[in-house]
């Protein structure tokens, strides 16, 4: 009997927007990436699930409740769909990455066969744990149809691997956009690809790629931000946005009873309008995880109300706006 089991990348995380290495960091899901969640739910309406499986963490969960929840069924986690564990690189940005290895960087893309990070995981390794959960997912559901949600890399390597690409060949497949489908038939224990990240359910506008230049890279790589940190004698956390060696702008944040506030938010002139902003957005995020807070605030400029509702920032009342970054599965 053929079991089709079919995967999915989760929906756009803060990592993928904020431009910040998450492998197993448990991140959540963007605004945008609920708006590809909706799209999803609805290119699978019509499609039978017996069952909807994905990898334990929350962003992953919340892409699959998209298939789980309209159908009453349970999620099933399964770990062995995680993505890789990045080691040393975890909740490092991406510039900051290629700044201080872009071999090793270069390598993570175009050749992942020999990628080695500290502390990380190698992608074979990966490859190996997701292949056996496949075969194990199909066994328990002989002739059925299941879904499973993962990860960008995770399953650009299983994916690979199950078409037999040798590792040039898998260093120049593509990565699947947020959401994207793949399609696989099991029987006897052989798995057959019959297509992969297919996104033809997202508009151009909800896409995560289209905005991005690293997909359009011949090395994978885009110019990002690094951050110095340092102290202001208020007690305040300061962060100095640097593109390349070039000061771009700083982001300033306190500590609060129950929240962390940002006391500056701003980028130098040179560098406004190319999408380099919510990159301090990303710092305040994980600074406020760190140290327990479940909720950023601030005073809103005048006239920028619109770009902080555009990352879940709400309004408060005499020009106060709040986002809540804690870590829980919403309502799609």
């Amino acid at each position: 009997m053929i079991t089709k089991i079919y995967l999915i990348r989760h929906a756009e995380a803060e990592g993928n927007l904020f431009r910040i290495a998450h492998g197993q960091y448990n991140s959540i899901i963007t605004p945008k990436g609920y708006r590809q969640l909706r799209c999803l739910r609805d290119r699978f309406r019509d499609i039978h699930l017996d069952a909807v499986y994905g990898s334990d963490l929350l962003r992953t969960q919340t892409t699959a409740s998209a298939l789980y929840v309209p159908r009453g069924l349970p999620f099933l986690p399964e770990s062995r769909l995680r993505e890789v564990n990045l080691g040393s690189w975890e909740q490092r940005t991406w510039a900051d990455i290629q700044r201080q290895d872009l071999e090793t960087y270069i390598n993570f893309n175009k050749h992942p066969d020999r990628w080695h990070v500290a502390g990380a995981e190698g992608l074979l390794d990966v490859r190996a744990r997701a292949t056996a959960a496949i075969l194990d997912i199909a066994a328990a559901h002989p002739g059925g149809t299941v879904a499973a949600a993962s990860h960008g890399a995770a399953l650009r390597a299983l994916l690979s691997g199950l078409q037999g690409l040798s590792g040039e060949e898998w260093g120049e497949s593509k990565y699947g956009d947020n959401t994207a489908v793949s399609l696989l038939e099991v029987e006897d224990g052989v798995i057959r690809v019959i297509y992969r990240d297919d996104v033809s359910h997202i508009p151009p506008e909800a896409s995560t790629f289209r905005r991005q230049k690293w997909v359009k890279s011949p090395q994978a790589t885009e110019p990002g931000l690094w951050f110095e940190s340092g102290a202001g004698a208020g007690g305040e956390q300061i962060l100095t946005a640097m593109l390349g060696d070039v000061p771009a702008g700083r982001v300033a944040f306190v500590l609060e009873k129950n929240d962390l506030r940002i006391t500056e938010y701003a980028l130098l002139p040179a560098f406004q309008g190319q999408r380099y902003g919510v990159q301090l957005l990303g710092q305040a995020v994980q600074y406020a995880r760190t140290h327990g807070r479940d909720r950023l605030v601030l005073t809103c400029p005048a006239g920028a109300a619109g770009y902080f509702a555009r990352y879940g920032f709400v309004p408060e009342g005499d020009g106060e706006m709040a986002m809540d970054i804690s870590l829980v599965i919403r309502d799609i």
